[in-house]
């Protein structure tokens, strides 16, 4: 029996709430162990954008992303944002690999910083120091300076930046599938076997 995958996943205030709450029903499907960390910010977007309203305390969002995500596969784990003795805060602990998706501008100038200043942070600070897998995926337009600065810092540190920007040669017909292809790509990276859409050529 294979060693059950383990990714971090962190919501942040961008726009683009689906995409993260697409790639968690993913992962789980996939039987991933997850650890979901949400900003506050991130709360908020999600409530906005989607009709899903998560619950206050770990606990309770747990519950409310189970049932969203409608399957007993997987593992699925809630840390608070300064739950700073969470496994994904540590060298030792941490998952092999990290998304941010979607992911802040703010936030992207946080972990290109070094900032860690929450969970969030934190982690995406361990995965670098830990030259493991870290996929930021952006959903700002247009990018400033500052951002692209701190993207090309980042992905000169081995970062993966897979902006939330979906291709149209698979004629898509409804915004879930604008959904699937940034899902796809990041599932792509992750190494982990998708069925949402198909590859060039295929």
């Amino acid at each position: 029996m294979s060693e059950r995958r383990r990714v971090t996943l962190a919501f942040t205030g961008a726009s683009g709430a689906p995409y993260g709450l697409r790639l968690l029903q993913c992962l789980l499907q996939a039987d991933a162990e997850v650890y979901v960390i949400l900003s506050k910010a991130a709360r908020v977007v999600m409530g906005t954008e989607t009709d899903l309203r998560l619950p206050a305390g770990t606990g309770k969002t747990e519950a409310a992303l189970r049932a969203f995500s409608n399957t007993e596969l997987g593992r699925l784990v809630v840390c608070g944002l300064e739950q700073w003795t969470a496994p994904v805060a540590s060298g030792s602990g941490a998952p092999a690999s990290m998304v941010v998706c979607p992911c802040s501008t703010g936030t992207l100038s946080a972990i290109a910083t070094g900032a860690s200043n929450n969970l969030i942070e934190r982690a995406a600070d361990v995965a670098l120091k830990e030259h493991r897998q870290l996929i930021l995926v952006p959903r700002e337009s247009p990018f400033s300076a500052i951002h692209l600065e701190n993207m090309l810092k980042l992905a000169r540190l081995g970062v993966t930046i897979l902006p939330a920007a979906p291709g149209f040669y698979h004629r898509p017909r409804r915004v879930e599938d604008l959904i699937d292809f940034v899902v796809a790509r990041i599932l792509d990276h992750l190494g982990i076997e998708q069925g949402l859409i198909d590859r060039w050529g295929e």
